[in-house]
């Protein structure tokens, strides 16, 4: 008589778990810190569970992945239990979850809204309703339960053709009898069901080719029940008891083991069987996963969907065609661009913030390339400088199908209700909603405006309550004892440190520490730290504060700026990440004591709340253009007194999305004298990220004028030398074109000139797209201008003759005065930052072209410590602007009925 060959499941789990092992390593080899995550979440500490569970774990560490336990309480209510689940799904590290079952809990939890819960891509257990319903429907694409899967695995081991076969399964069990009948199905097998209420059970199971067995009642299968030569996969485990054993009992399956192995030709043992399947299978399922997840990391080109523009001549206005197209989704664009769940914070459906813990997990992509995009000398023509970045990157991203992404400003409310109206680009290249993105967008610049204004605050505060206390009153209330004792805050012990006071103890400091720990001793003739206002605001340019009795005469003049002029938006631009943000705040100066001492914002305290207020600010903004690709708008610094340039995180997650094979374009504000210089001697100094292109942009309207054509004034016609053609003019004006060029030279970056035609969209960008392709396939020879090291005066003269054409630097008293006080303070190793006319390439706004030769005269100096460089003040250049006698609020209005915004370009 013959015996039935033994299917052993722990023989075959063991190749899969090696071949798994071996997969694992492969992909190590290709991204190092890659490991499958794999997360049991366990309620309670049930016995039986500790048991599956330590196999499991051992199983995953054999292999190479990352499982943790999540053992939670048996007290722990259902809200509770889903958030924990809710983190897990929204985990990069995480790409398998199982929650445990039963749940071992004191409260009511319904354990298939939990399985439920477990995101369908992470559901490694097969239990998810979608899951599931994939399996019923013949989608085997998704994570099939681990059981049932394992089951086919052994039938197809034991060489029997499931094609034709009849097949039996006993039991309808949801996560085991039903899947493994709908897998048997769609492996072309003929099969029955059966349960509890099938009549003739016996008959039916002696017709099966492949007999499964999930009943629950131990050895209730008898060999009268099974075909000769059948196979029988028996997915029972039940304890019975067995006094020849040790503990008194033995396991044994769904199947009468003796019975049934001298009549079918295969059968599976328990245990050893179908049990280590269920494991191996899991684990499979869990690497799986994570292969998915770093294929997608690594996946070269985007699944992006571009929108389709309908083109309409004459072209109408800028917010007519804005709304003509219906924007994606931004949870839809997010996702097409490789960005995951927790990264994307949505504003509602059309922008939203993106968290900076992308950078992390993009950063074996590796980056693209960066192009610079800058114009020659503004005139009230315009270049349409954004309207160019917008064009060309829907030109790479929707019809070269190249990853490709924009990084602007975000515009300050003051121009888009003065006279500027929006600054979303223009025409068939724009941003989208343009009522969002020249707003109030997600905030940003309102939360810059509430740290500035706190920071002042402060200042003033803290020199009423220095001239109106003395000594120990002031600092028994700037170190209060609560509940009876006295402690230091974290920012003041930083302060002690600074001031080379080594004590922890406050009852310990002499009385001359406590004075200079206490006393800041601020003059208030050097205070450089203005309100701000995201108005443009003209009667604030001049004004005094402390006028209310209640301040005690301490008054003194003031002024406010707008608020994308404060140096805290050029911190948020500056900024590598929270850490970095921090310290910077805290290094700002905001005045000088009267020793001549930097105050700093750390100095007055404010350092910690200023952080949490940007905190979100931080995070870049997500839109997008008329074409359905990707822009992060993001900071907005003047380009004038600060750098002009959108921020460092936004460039560096747009970097990281696009890949190798990419392309980041971000602007530079006003001319490449001004923006694509601080672009690189500031910016890139900061980040260390070296642009691969310049595209310079001009029109032949603006290089007419550089050639000396009539003055152009905005709203009037305009003269017929800018409507006809003037090769004599336009000749005379290529030196300015001429000049920009040579910047970017200077810089070591090949250049492409792009002759604005205001063109329709991506297809008028097409060959300046593939210009810039080609002009990044060069070798990258950047090279900053100067070093830090250089006097600042070396690093004036520097940028001047090489930027402007000027033959040298010259100073004023004062200028020479400050210079001098702020290389004593330290800040001489600082890059500097040009405060001058954008109008022109020397100091006077009213001279056109390029002249040579000239003398550039610094008026004064003042340092931006927390952004890092110092401002050098060439002329008077307003941080306030005013409104014109009829500006943009005159249009703007908003339809009640149909919640339109009217009037806003």
């Amino acid at each position: 008589m013959s015996l039935a060959k033994l299917i052993s499941g722990t023989q075959v789990a063991n190749e899969i778990r090696e071949a798994l092992k071996q997969q694992v390593c492969k992909w190590k080899s290709v991204l190092p810190t890659f490991a499958p995550g794999l997360r049991i979440v366990q309620v309670g500490a049930r016995e039986d569970s500790n048991v599956y569970i330590r196999m499991k774990i051992k199983a995953a560490t054999e292999i190479g992945i990352d499982v943790r336990l999540v053992q939670l309480p048996r007290s722990i209510t259902q809200i509770e239990l889903l958030d924990k689940i809710f983190n897990l799904n929204n985990d990069p590290s995480v790409h398998g979850i199982i929650v445990q079952m039963p749940l071992d809990c004191e409260t009511k939890i319904d354990s298939h809204k939990i399985t439920d819960a477990v995101s369908p891509d992470k559901d490694v257990d097969g239990l998810h309703t979608i899951n599931e319903g994939r399996v019923s429907i013949g989608d085997l694409g998704g994570f099939m339960p681990c059981t049932p899967w394992g089951c086919i695995e052994l039938i197809k081991r034991s060489g029997v053709k499931m094609e034709g076969a009849n097949a039996v399964v006993l039991g309808r069990s949801k996560i085991v009898g039903t899947p493994a009948a709908n897998l048997l199905k769609w492996y072309n097998a003929t099969v029955t069901v059966c349960h509890s209420k099938t009549k003739n059970i016996a008959d039916i199971c002696r017709a099966a080719d492949i007999l499964v067995v999930g009943i629950g009642v131990p050895e209730m299968v008898k060999g009268s029940w099974i075909k000769p030569g059948a196979v029988v996969i028996d997915c029972g485990i039940n304890v019975k008891p067995d006094p020849s054993k040790k503990t008194g009992t033995r396991l044994v399956g769904d199947v009468d083991f003796e019975e049934a192995k001298v009549v079918a030709s295969a059968i599976t043992p328990v245990p050893g069987g179908v049990g280590p399947m269920t494991v191996a299978m899991l684990m499979q399922n869990t690497v799986r996963s994570a292969f998915t997840a770093a294929e997608n990391l690594l996946q070269k080109a985007w699944d992006l969907a571009p929108l389709t523009l309908k083109l309409v001549k004459p072209v109408p206005s800028d917010i007519v065609i804005a709304r003509s197209q219906t924007p994606k989704d931004i949870s839809l664009l997010a996702q097409e661009i490789g960005l995951i769940g927790n990264e994307v914070s949505q504003y509602g459906n059309k922008k939203a913030k993106i968290s900076l813990s992308a950078i992390d997990r993009l950063r074996p992509r590796g980056n693209g390339s960066y192009v610079v995009v800058c114009g020659i000398t503004p005139t009230p023509l315009g270049e349409g400088k954004s309207t160019t970045l917008i064009g060309l990157v829907q030109a790479l991203g929707a019809h070269l199908h190249r990853n490709a992404m924009a990084c602007l400003r975000q515009p300050s409310q003051g121009p888009t209700f003065g006279i500027k109206g929006g600054a979303a680009g223009g025409g068939y290249a724009q941003v989208i909603p343009m009522e969002d993105f020249n707003l109030h967008l997600t905030g940003d610049i309102h939360a810059v405006t509430a740290a500035n204004n706190l920071l002042a605050a402060q200042l003033d505060t803290r020199i009423f309550h220095e001239s109106t206390q003395e000594d120990k009153p002031l600092y028994e209330r700037l170190v209060p004892k609560i509940k009876g004792e006295r402690k230091f805050s974290k920012i003041q012990l930083r302060r002690l440190q600074r001031l080379g006071i080594n004590k922890t103890d406050p009852d310990s400091l002499a009385n001359e520490e406590i004075t200079r720990f206490a006393r800041l001793d601020i003059d208030p003739d050097t205070i450089m730290w203005e309100r701000v206002v995201d108005v443009n605001d003209r009667y604030l340019r001049q004004i005094t504060v402390g006028q209310s009795p209640t301040e005690k005469g301490l008054s003194r003049p003031a002024s406010f700026s707008i608020s994308v002029a404060s140096e805290i938006m050029a911190v948020l631009a500056l900024a590598s990440d929270l850490e970095d943000m921090k310290q910077r705040l805290g290094r700002m100066v905001v005045a000088f004591s009267r020793a001549g001492e930097p105050v700093t914002a750390d100095d007055l305290g404010v350092t910690g709340a200023l952080t949490v207020l940007l905190k979100d600010a931080l995070e870049p903004n997500l839109m997008q253009t008329l074409e359905g690709t990707p822009v992060l708008v993001h900071a907005g610094p003047f380009a004038n007194i600060a750098h002009g340039c959108s921020s460092i995180v936004a460039d560096e997650i747009a970097l990281k999305l696009v890949g190798k094979e990419g392309f980041v374009c971000t602007e530079a504000g006003f001319g490449s004298d001004i923006g694509m210089e601080k672009f690189c001697n500031i910016k890139c100094r900061s980040s260390g990220r070296y642009p691969n292109a310049m595209v310079l942009v001009a029109t032949v309207r603006a290089l007419k004028m550089h050639g000396g054509g009539a003055p152009v004034t905005p709203g009037a016609p305009l003269n017929r030398q800018y409507t006809e053609e003037n090769l004599q003019l336009l000749e005379k004006g290529i030196p300015n074109l001429l000049q920009h060029i040579s910047n970017g030279h200077k810089f070591g970056m090949p250049v492409v000139v792009a002759i604005n035609g205001f063109s329709e969209g991506g297809a008028g960008c097409l060959d300046l797209a593939n210009a810039v392709i080609k002009a990044c396939e060069k070798s990258n020879n950047f090279k900053l201008l100067y070093q830090n090291e250089m006097p600042l005066l070396d690093k004036l003269n520097t940028i001047a003759q090489n930027m402007y054409g000027a033959a040298k630097v010259e100073l004023t008293p004062d200028a020479e005065k400050t210079m001098q006080k702020l290389t004593k303070a330290g800040f001489g190793n600082l890059p500097i930052c040009m405060s001058k006319t954008s109008a022109s390439l020397t100091g006077d706004a009213k001279i056109k072209g390029a002249p040579k030769g000239f003398t550039l005269t610094v008026q004064n100096f003042y340092v931006s410590a927390g952004a890092g460089f110092v401002v050098a003040m060439c002329g008077e250049i307003s941080k306030m602007p005013g409104l014109p006698t009829r500006p943009c609020i005159y249009d703007i209005d908003l339809n009640t009925e149909t919640g339109i915004i009217e009037g806003l370009f």
